[in-house]
């Protein structure tokens, strides 16, 4: 056994509260490793123009749940 897979079983039996915590502190011990120079901009106003361009292409708070299975 590998020593990830050894303390994935051990956080396994964390409490929730407490895995999300670790979790947490993992995550910003990262270094940022994908960075948009404009922050997503540019993705978001192609997005945004699309949509403008054809409404229909969109879809609702509540299309958006139900396909992802969240009703």
């Amino acid at each position: 056994m590998t020593r990830i897979e050894a303390l994935k079983i051990e956080a396994m039996d964390l409490t929730d509260s407490d895995r999300a915590t670790l979790a947490s502190e993992l995550l910003y011990s990262l270094p940022a490793t994908l960075s948009d120079e404009d922050e997503g901009m540019a993705e978001a106003l192609r997005r945004d123009a699309d949509l403008t361009a054809n409404p229909s292409s969109g879809m609702t708070w509540d299309e958006l749940k139900k396909g992802i299975g969240r009703d």
